[in-house]
């Protein structure tokens, strides 16, 4: 009951927000009219970055990797810079609400749609598998148990939690889209770091230490380890790492459709631009509090007895379940997961909705067939992606990953390879690769990665880590200069918005 209280009162408040920037029509839901607070966007985006994954993954890594995911989070300040200074600049110079448009100005329209399906692929699976995480969470410690009614038994079954959790999510962005989001998400990130302040001090207080006897603590235990530079075939080498850190920010940032939408969504570049920057910086210190609430996790477990979990995913909640740490830190645990799961269920179904609508069915574009009822066919797209969204859910419950963050980054090496190669090729040379080939090669690409990646194993014992997303890239933008090299036409592409 404390649980449910907790979700309908932080519910409220996000409905309540929804209400108070009231409702929009398309350019408002895609756009947020172009007017969101930088500081606002760049706070709520910390918010949406985490997720409930974080939240619960991150810790539990320091039980197989130590803290050496720091170094992929110094990749990420690289990458956010680029996005910054090289991404941004051409979204606001083309004046784009989806970034996926830029490929149509580039190759034609079918790469357009290419890159937007690989982007529906993407997202669809990321965001399913963070917000699977936190169902389960809720499922499993929350409602698994049966609630007398009477003479009545009631179980709370896994699919319910599901359904509910979006119904949720579904009432307060169905009307207002982006625009109330950058609000809401800003709301949800300062609940989430202050759930994570609020458990950091408690479990200090458990091991008799205050917050910063805690990090001294931290800092002395064999499992604050950082950097790996002497075993290469580890995936925690420090190369691997950062490198992936980069690659990974550019393209699950700044070539995602979900994260990019909100920077579109400030009045100019320079806001952008420092939104960015600022969101980049604030990336590394709150991760390394996550890691250093892993470690003092484990010390609680240690010296209360309690059995370690077997799944990392698993270190967090199990501890909160156990009841060592009282209902209070129960209730902001609470309220930061859902807040970090709301935070990215909620702009990715944004950001599906608008990718569907702009580059799939171009309904913002006047000779679309579309046009006349793009605002009801918008409404009906986005409950279309809630269904599918909870069809993804059920699907990553009958897999059962051992760890969700190292799930989706896989997956991510995969889709988001193609994304890479084709902007990068858009980008940084003038060649035009023939226009038919473009979906064949970025359709290839992964396909051929997944035959290497097995024949690598087989043969040498290598398996791919991370480093899968550059190698990926690289492929299709090896395909695409190929297709090029007889292509001596240059064709001057129509202008997309």
């Amino acid at each position: 009951m404390t649980i449910l209280l907790t979700i309908f009162v932080y519910f409220g408040i996000l409905l309540l927000i929804s209400r108070l920037v009231g409702k929009g029509g398309n350019d408002a839901f895609f756009r947020g009219n172009r007017n969101s607070p930088w500081p606002i966007v760049a706070i709520g985006m910390v918010g949406a970055s985490l997720s409930g994954v974080t939240f619960v993954s991150v810790p539990g890594m320091v039980m197989s990797g130590d803290m050496t995911y720091i170094q992929m989070c110094l990749g990420f300040i690289v990458g956010y810079f680029v996005i910054a200074f090289v991404l941004l600049p051409l979204y606001y110079k083309y004046g784009l609400t989806s970034i996926y448009s830029y490929l149509g100005r580039r190759f034609g329209g079918s790469s357009r749609k290419t890159g937007s399906i690989f982007f529906l692929i993407s997202k669809l699976t990321g965001a399913a598998a963070r917000l699977y995480l936190v169902c389960f969470i809720l499922q499993h410690y929350a409602f698994s148990s049966q609630f007398s009614m009477g003479s009545w038994k009631v179980e709370v079954p896994f699919v319910v939690v599901v359904l509910f959790t979006l119904l949720l999510i579904w009432l307060y962005t169905r009307t207002s889209g982006i625009k109330a989001l950058v609000w809401t998400d800003f709301l949800q990130t300062l609940c989430l770091i202050g759930a994570l302040f609020i458990i950091l001090w408690k479990a200090g207080s458990l091991l008799g230490m205050d917050m910063w006897e805690s990090l001294e603590n931290v800092w002395a235990d064999s499992h604050s380890r950082m950097f790996e530079f002497s075993d290469w075939s580890s995936k925690q080498h420090f190369l691997k790492q950062f490198l992936s850190g980069v690659f990974i920010t550019i393209v699950m940032t700044g070539l995602d459709q979900d994260m990019m939408q909100k920077n579109l969504s400030c009045k100019d570049l320079r806001s952008s631009q420092k939104d960015m920057c600022t969101y980049g910086m604030l990336f590394v210190p709150v991760n390394f509090l996550f890691l250093s609430l892993g470690v003092l996790l484990l010390q609680v477990y240690q010296q209360t007895g309690l059995p370690i979990p077997s799944k990392g995913d698993s270190l967090l909640p199990d501890l909160i379940a156990s009841g060592v740490m009282g209902d209070t830190v129960l209730v902001f645990f609470t309220l930061g997961i859902i807040a970090a799961a709301f935070s990215s269920a909620d702009s990715a179904l944004t950001s599906l909705t608008t990718s569907f609508c702009i580059d799939i069915l171009d309904i913002e574009r006047p000779s679309s067939r579309y046009y006349a009822r793009r605002e009801k066919l918008r409404k009906r797209v986005h409950l279309l992606m809630i269904t599918i969204f909870v069809l993804c859910i059920l699907a990553f419950k009958s897999l059962d990953n051992p760890s969700v963050l190292d799930a989706i980054y896989t997956i991510a090496g995969y889709t988001y390879g193609p994304l890479l190669g084709l902007f990068a090729f858009g980008m940084f040379t003038k060649r035009h690769p023939r226009r038919m080939w473009v979906p064949a090669i970025a359709v290839a690409s992964p396909i051929l990665c997944f035959l290497i990646d097995h024949i690598t194993l087989m043969s040498t014992g290598y398996k791919f880590g991370y480093e899968m997303l550059m190698f990926n890239g690289f492929l299709t933008f090896t395909g695409l200069y190929l297709s090029s090299l007889k292509n001596k036409q240059h064709p001057s592409l129509p202008a997309q918005s």
